[in-house]
């Protein structure tokens, strides 16, 4: 058995110390523990709730498989149909803005929370943010104010589940004025953090090898064998200047350039990404750790409350332009930041990366990924009655795609009239056919309505999706506030993002800074 590193044991133990992390026995409190299911248990449930007997199976996307996946246009439309964005449930035609925003938008919104992503709870616990790191670091070669935080979720009705909301906010160090931020869901990283000068990780090394000989004093025969060790050694994450050798500069380093802030916020810290953590994280807090009914918030819209906490928070930075932040994500994350746009209405913009199924494509396409892909594995991401359009036999009878009240292309609808970027790949680079590149575009072109009713540019063609073609790749719709462009890159939205900020910069009337 190997002997654990007493650096690392040290370290963790003074982590844990700091965090307040210690383990106490709950035993005695006045609250029954979270349920704890497995995926497939928490499935199951949700089939009971519903009273699903039977689910279709989703497609392969193995090629040679029996079932895989349909890529044939002949057979792409088996519901060619879809819900009129601008007709009202009553059959009424939506002719002025006000109609859209006092009677269709709610319609739309009603029917996507209940049938598709899920309601929020009325009572959301608040979110207090603490700034934990202020530091002075670089981008590329640019200098910004670098800070982590952490969105505590007020747990005092049920502290046996805590969620602490984790994100990074970068800001140019000599910016003038409020900048414009992109928010991306993913890692909440320092892009550099600052190091300490050697003389100075020489102090701490030898208060570190001190405690470490008080708490045990047998180390002394290691640390004399080895005398230049470094208890506290590191390496910073980011070299100055770093590029990659090839391609598009990271995110960060094209956002700062431009005169951007960003800011990187953790969806793992806010809800899990599996059907397990459904008893965990912000939904089950809100449960109290019991599993969700059929019309509460899945995975998606959860990352989307989350995302909008860190928009509360900043509007309360003052080097941050506040009427001009974005949300961004690519795949699963796409998914997350087109929810986020269209339910958060203070995004101003929003780059949508290879979103596919649950995100721009349309449910009513059968090409690649299919609604039953998101009702059998990744029904989590979804309201529990999104499931009922994959059932093949249930009380109720069976139900598909067509049944739903409404597609993606209201999705989109909803963040009409701000700016609306959706981002796709080519399949040959490994963004896959899977995704349904041509069924987002359908989605893009259906939802132009929307915007033009609401005074705003959408793709510059006509709302027919039946009939519209895509355009080349790298030959992209960016002249109105809804755009298109596919890259010839693959499961990424960065060879778009330079394209994206110049077409945002032009619609907020934002200047790259002069050096």
């Amino acid at each position: 058995m190997s002997t654990p590193n007493p650096a690392l044991v040290f370290a963790m133990a003074c982590t844990a110390a700091s965090l307040g992390l210690a383990q106490r026995d709950t035993s005695s409190e006045p609250y029954p523990p979270p349920v704890t299911f497995t995926d497939e248990q928490d499935h199951q449930n949700m089939m009971d709730q519903l009273g699903i007997k039977a689910l279709r199976p989703g497609p392969s996307g193995d090629e040679k498989a029996p079932n895989h996946a349909n890529y044939d246009e002949q057979l792409a439309n088996p519901y060619p149909n879809l819900p009129d964005i601008l007709t009202l449930n009553n059959g009424q035609k939506v002719t002025t803005p006000e109609m859209w925003w006092k009677l269709r938008r709610p319609e739309i919104v009603e029917d996507t929370e209940r049938e598709v992503y899920g309601r929020l709870p009325q009572n959301i616990p608040k979110v207090t943010w603490t700034v934990t790191v202020t530091d002075k670091e670089f981008v590329g070669f640019m200098p910004v104010i670098a800070k982590r935080l952490i969105g505590h979720v007020d747990n005092s009705s049920y502290p046996l589940i805590d969620v602490n909301i984790s994100m990074v906010v970068v800001t140019p160090a000599n910016a003038q004025r409020p900048v414009p931020l992109l928010m991306m869901f993913g890692p909440a990283v320092l892009p550099s953090p600052a190091q300490p000068p050697q003389a100075e990780l020489d102090k701490v090394n030898a208060a570190l090898k001190a405690l470490l000989l008080k708490q045990d004093p047998s180390l002394k025969a290691i640390f004399d064998k080895y005398p230049a060790y470094s208890v506290n050694a590191s390496q910073p994450p980011f070299s100055f200047g770093m590029r990659p050798p090839i391609g598009d500069p990271p995110a960060p380093q094209q956002l700062i350039a431009d005169g951007w802030g960003y800011a990187l916020i953790d969806p793992q810290s806010i809800q899990a990404d599996n059907g397990s953590g459904l008893t965990r994280g912000i939904i089950g807090l809100c449960n109290k750790g019991q599993p969700r009914k059929p019309d509460q918030w899945g995975a998606l819209r959860a990352w989307a409350w989350g995302a909008a906490r860190g928009l509360d928070y900043l509007e309360t930075d003052p080097a941050v332009d506040a009427e001009h932040v974005g949300i961004e994500g690519v795949s699963r994350y796409g998914k997350a930041a087109l929810v986020t746009l269209a339910f958060e209405t203070r995004f101003a913009m929003g780059l949508i990366g290879s979103s596919g199924e649950g995100g721009a494509k349309l449910h009513r396409r059968n090409f690649g990924e299919a609604l039953e892909s998101l009702t059998g594995g990744e029904y989590y991401w979804m309201a529990g009655n999104f499931m009922k359009y994959g059932a093949s036999d249930a009380v109720f009878g069976s139900k598909n795609a067509n049944d739903l009240p409404v597609d993606s292309h209201e999705l989109i609808a909803l963040c009409s009239p701000r700016l609306t970027f959706i981002s796709y790949g080519v399949p040959e680079q490994g963004d896959a056919k899977w995704l349904d590149q041509k069924g987002s575009y359908m989605a893009a072109v259906a939802a132009g309505a929307a915007f033009r009713l609401l005074g705003a540019k959408d793709l510059g063609i006509s709302n027919d999706y039946r009939t519209e073609q895509m355009p080349p790749v790298n030959s992209g719709l960016l002249d109105g506030q809804l755009a298109w462009r596919q890259h010839d890159g693959g499961h990424t939205d960065l060879p778009n993002l330079k394209y994206f900020i110049q077409w945002a910069d032009n619609f907020i009337s934002h200047t790259k800074p002069t050096r």
